[in-house]
């Protein structure tokens, strides 16, 4: 049995489509971030981090419990425990490179693109062009990729197109204000339309449906978020 700490955000939600469409058996473990749950003591015994999405597989190798937290990580370990969504032998430095390219370059960005666009102070002028416009040249270099190609890798679908798709989900967020986020990106919203087409999709979306996370981004909600911005307590 797969424990998935799950919040409703970009990194988890990649998780909930591995596990749908893989078919596992799994039991969702809310953390509400707005509340700092994060950051409880039990939690962070799972994910030093403090960060979701993390798992805790119950049968993992040699019959021991495992953790894994970071979505990437997540995805590459049950990718090789089920065998599934992995592409090919000969596709497995590609499926690397790009599952890197995502987790350390169009997530980060898109991430700090929204909240500088959302969440911090007036003003950050730079800031906000600088995340987003990163942002952008990832998607347009995963564009270019995607010319000619179905998917991201090889001929089929990989964890690296539910990555893709995580993040891809909030390109209105990222994109503050287009009408269309994806339309510039042709090929990328051609990916993003085919893994939302998946059934899959739509029952990872209805992940965490019957648990009320909190919506009020008060103070509580601020320093449980973006700690670092606070000063420790005395």
């Amino acid at each position: 049995m797969i424990r998935f700490y799950f919040h409703p955000t970009p990194n988890p939600a990649k998780i909930s489509l591995f596990l749908e469409d893989a078919g596992l058996p799994y039991e969702v473990f809310p953390v509400d971030t707005s509340k700092g749950e994060q950051h409880t003591p039990a939690f962070r015994a799972i994910n030093p981090n403090g960060k979701v999405p993390a798992i805790v597989d119950t049968d993992g190798p040699d019959g021991k419990e495992a953790r894994v937290f970071d979505s990437t990580a997540i995805l590459l370990y049950l990718g090789e425990k089920t065998g599934k969504f992995m592409g090919s032998a000969q596709d497995r430095p590609e499926l690397l490179s790009w599952l890197l390219f995502l987790a350390s370059g169009l997530g980060p960005f898109s991430g700090q693109a929204v909240h500088f666009q959302f969440a911090a102070p007036e003003g950050l002028d730079y800031a906000v062009n600088r995340y987003r416009r990163e942002a952008e040249r990832h998607y347009q270099v995963l564009n270019d990729h995607l010319e000619g190609r179905n998917y991201i890798v090889g001929d089929t679908y990989t964890i690296a197109d539910m990555s893709a798709w995580g993040w891809l989900d909030r390109a209105s967020r990222v994109r503050k204000g287009a009408d269309d986020p994806l339309a510039p990106f042709p090929n990328l919203k051609r990916l993003f339309e085919t893994v939302e087409a998946r059934p899959a999709a739509a029952r990872a979306r209805a992940v965490g449906q019957d648990h009320e996370f909190k919506r009020v981004n008060d103070e509580e909600t601020k320093r449980a978020l973006f700690p670092s911005n606070y000063p420790p307590a005395a």
